[in-house]
């Protein structure tokens, strides 16, 4: 397909996506970002006219802030980018990647493992967990970059005021040495149930659920709540422990802790850049451009930009290139 044949299909769907989120009653994230210049990511100067590629992203907060933030790299780079972010959906946009209709996005490594790929476990190791993906995705003419060190899997937290109560908890493990009537916890319906979920993750530290005994947690101290009450009701005190997911905003603003997963339970969902091979073999300036951006995408500061968008209801390009200034990734033309 001409990169022309793939600028119209992207424009195509976009006009289709957004027509969909509107039969919904949902604003579709508009394309827009603002003007930036060149910082530490350097024009390219012997880019051709007319280098394109389309950026594309999920259409939840954290896949807006990296899409916008990919948008922004590229454009301070010298491309022209059809900004693709937005679409509803993992597989949509799986899609819009393997049939080569876009030329990057910002993928999660166990997302493609499990999901993508259809392996039935995750693999704790971060880097292993990548290797796995990259080199099982090279068949579909994809290449995936170095990962970021943010990982966005499942965990548990625990409030701030609780922590001392509680002798200072830091790991899963130390829920294991606190007395049966502590052991509570918040999840979501979904987790409780999942094989990899709530039930195997208490076996790995050496729980049961369903048991009063000294080993146990009984079903009463379990508390299963509708997705995104978990984080409210571990604030207010109704379990000690919730499950929550590590890069969201509301960690940070309900001053939750998120307890070290010290035996390696939960599979890696390292952020990575994903660029279409031939794109990248025909641009190899993009895998500096991104390679600059992952060491800095950390489980703090993708809560912090999350929780901009969430909580302060900021606009994910603006939060996108408030940060990419401050980094010096970019500059303010």
């Amino acid at each position: 397909m001409t990169r022309r044949t793939r600028a119209a299909a992207a424009a195509f769907l976009a006009g289709t996506t957004a027509l969909v989120l509107a039969g919904c009653g949902l604003q579709p994230a508009t394309s827009f970002v603002p003007a930036a210049g060149p910082g530490s990511i350097e024009h390219i100067d012997d880019l051709p006219d007319g280098a394109h590629i389309t950026v594309t992203s999920k259409n939840f907060t954290e896949q807006l802030v990296l899409g916008k933030i990919a948008v922004l790299a590229a454009k301070a780079a010298g491309f022209d980018v059809t900004d693709e972010t937005n679409v509803p959906g993992s597989v949509a946009v799986r899609q819009l990647m393997t049939s080569h209709d876009a030329d990057m996005t910002y993928e999660y490594t166990g997302t493609a493992w499990l999901t993508y790929m259809g392996h039935k476990e995750g693999i704790p190791d971060k880097t292993e967990q990548w290797a796995a993906v990259k080199k099982e995705d090279a068949g579909n003419g994809l290449t995936w970059l170095k990962p970021a060190p943010m990982n966005n899997t499942y965990a548990f937290a625990v409030r701030d005021e609780a922590v001392a109560k509680l002798g200072n908890v830091k790991t899963l493990s130390d829920i294991t040495k606190l007395p049966v009537s502590e052991r509570t916890f918040c999840v979501e319906s979904e987790f409780n149930s999942r094989s990899d979920g709530f039930k195997p993750m208490l076996e790995k530290y050496g729980l049961q659920l369903g048991s009063s005994g000294q080993n146990g947690v009984p079903s009463s101290n379990v508390s299963i709540l509708d997705t995104g009450t978990v984080y409210t009701a571990t604030d207010r005190g109704k379990c000690n422990f919730g499950e929550v997911f590590t890069t969201d905003g509301r960690i940070k603003s309900l001053g939750l802790r998120v307890l070290d997963d010290d035996r390696g339970f939960f599979p890696a969902y390292n952020v990575a850049p994903v660029l279409d091979s031939a794109t990248l073999q025909e641009y190899p300036q993009l895998e500096d451009v991104y390679d600059q951006i992952s060491p800095k995408l950390t489980d703090s500061v993708l809560q912090e930009l999350n929780r901009q968008v969430d909580v302060e209801g900021r606009e994910p390009a603006d939060v996108a290139f408030d940060w990419m200034v401050k980094e010096g990734f970019i500059t303010k033309p």
